[in-house]
């Protein structure tokens, strides 16, 4: 089988002790709505985005200022159909000095094309690697996602309901 997976490199001028403390920052370039550590080995943490997705992580391996690897352990998506879609796949983060700079390789092992999320999926990798793990390691400041102010979405909830 040609199995193609999901992968974006970019080179940052920035070493690779902040490269690697930037990817363990996950509320700082993924999501606010993270519960759980996202540092050491070992460690797991719950990924929430709406009603759309959910998914566990564990850290399976960490080598620090070198490389992060996290495994999905559970996943949901309310857009696909097979909801085995990510559940057991692997997400890598290599780091690597290049001169003064420094390189970060992430891989989402199992992500492919035969996914039928993997458009909306690797499109989302893109810009969550672009536009904000890149802009946290470069300028301090990434682009998650916001965290839902839950007292807000019950209360549109509740108005939604009594209409």
């Amino acid at each position: 089988m040609n199995r193609k997976d999901y992968n974006c490199t970019f080179v940052v001028p920035n070493t690779p002790q902040e490269v690697f403390k930037a990817i363990n920052n996950v509320r700082g370039w993924w999501s606010e709505d993270i519960e759980g550590s996202t540092e050491k080995l070992q460690d797991e943490f719950a990924y929430r985005y709406e009603d759309m997705h959910r998914c566990l992580i564990q850290l399976i391996e960490v080598v620090p200022d070198e490389k992060v690897v996290w495994e999905v352990l559970d996943n949901y998506f309310a857009f696909t159909t097979d909801q085995t879609e990510w559940k057991g796949t692997t997400i890598s983060f290599e780091i690597s000095a290049k001169g003064d700079k420094t390189e970060l390789r992430f891989t989402h092992h199992g992500l492919t094309p035969a996914y039928e999320c993997f458009d909306m999926c690797s499109d989302a990798w893109t810009d969550f690697l672009r536009n904000s793990l890149m802009k946290l390691v470069t300028s301090g400041k990434g682009r998650p996602n916001k965290k839902e102010d839950q007292d807000l979405k019950h209360a549109s909830d509740a108005r939604t309901a009594n209409s």
